[in-house]
């Protein structure tokens, strides 16, 4: 209603009236024109996130999935112990666990044009109720038209502006992909943590770029503070998400009056993500480099057992595997004394390079 009375008073300024004049131009009969705040504030919410979107939160996760897939590359020669359950499983090259990380930043990529698709039925032309009610009736239609034109989205008329004016569906449909799209970062976040906890005390298998100074008492420390900072962001976009919910839920026959507070809370989850997504490709994964740390543990790795069992079987294999723990020795050593594996099979068995890479290892036959 503001909107429609500044425009009104400067068109009569215009004409050399004066500020606040009704006339010749009225706020509501020459410049709403059939407009209420009903259809055109969840069309606006709608248009915002698409936006936001398209400029800020698209860009960023192309960037951090192409930062993602440069580690894979630089990393795949890298074979380090798999973890399951935070305890040692079977090898893994470093670079598989980045195409992980890679296919779950493309895959968020679908998910959000799921999202898009929602945000682009707008309600615009329902008027009061979603009757439509005093709105010529190729108004939204032509609006959409132009308003795809110049934003550069595709947005369309409702085909059930009951729907669209009474709940806040697409909304919280948007704002669950975001959060779908926090859950992501989380695991990528966290697992870069643990990758890169210690140095010496820790996992230490890759390093991280230092983006401060460190501790302010402990010299040398690098902390992942982008990572981290990314997991907060996360937090605040499942809480944003709760109120997304909440909002949703909260509607009363053909108005939800939340409106306001659920399209705040979207926008802020949209641009906090991309600018999370951004600062962790630049700032952290551009920046990291493998160490010695996850090869040299490979060897150790009681797990190696694993890839005895369809030679000597699982029992045995496990009994190699609990004697090795308790010995301090290596699958290797406790095999070439407790087995008649000759160490030529030994060494084909226990190859880390033919257990990461399963469709070109050949298994003996048990006997």
């Amino acid at each position: 209603m503001n909107v429609n009375e500044v425009i009104a008073s400067r068109a009569n300024e215009l004409l050399g009236g004066k500020r606040g004049d009704k006339a010749p131009v009225h706020p509501n009969d020459h410049v709403n024109m059939g407009q209420s705040s009903n259809d055109t504030i969840p069309t606006t919410l709608h248009l915002a996130a698409l936006v936001e979107i398209k400029l800020v939160l698209r860009p960023a996760l192309a960037e951090l999935e192409n930062a993602l897939l440069r580690q894979k590359d630089a990393t795949w020669g890298v074979i380090k112990t798999g973890r399951t359950h935070l305890q040692d499983a079977t090898p893994i090259r470093m670079g598989q666990e980045f195409l992980g990380f890679a296919g779950q930043i493309e895959r968020a990529g679908r998910r959000l044009q799921a999202a898009e698709n929602e945000l682009s039925e707008v309600a615009l032309g329902g008027t009061a109720v979603g009757t439509g009610i005093n709105a010529h009736p190729k108004f939204a239609a032509e609006v959409c038209r132009q308003l795809s034109g110049w934003l550069g989205i595709h947005v369309h008329e409702t085909t059930n502006h009951f729907q669209a004016q009474s709940a806040l569906d697409s909304l919280a449909f948007a704002s669950g992909v975001m959060k779908n799209i926090a859950i992501s970062l989380t695991k990528i976040a966290n697992d870069i943590r643990w990758m890169s906890c210690g140095p010496r005390a820790g996992l230490g298998e890759i390093e991280i770029p230092s983006v401060q100074p460190g501790s302010s008492i402990m010299p040398g420390k690098v902390n992942p503070v982008i990572a981290e900072s990314v997991l907060m962001v996360c937090h605040r976009v499942i809480g944003n998400d709760t109120t997304v919910t909440a909002a949703a839920a909260s509607g009363n026959f053909e108005l939800i009056v939340a409106m306001p507070v659920a399209g705040a809370a979207l926008l802020e989850s949209i641009r906090l993500l991309g600018r999370a997504s951004a600062n962790l490709a630049r700032q952290c994964v551009a920046g990291i480099k493998a160490t010695q740390r996850g090869p040299e543990l490979v060897e150790a790795g009681l797990m190696l057992a694993t890839a005895l069992a369809p030679v000597i079987g699982y029992e045995a294999a496990a009994s190699l595997a609990k004697e090795a723990a308790a010995s301090g020795k290596t699958i290797r050593e406790v095999a070439s004394a407790k087995t008649k594996l000759s160490a030529t099979q030994l060494s084909e068995l226990l190859d880390p390079s033919t257990m990461v890479d399963p469709s070109d290892r050949v298994l003996p036959v048990s006997g």
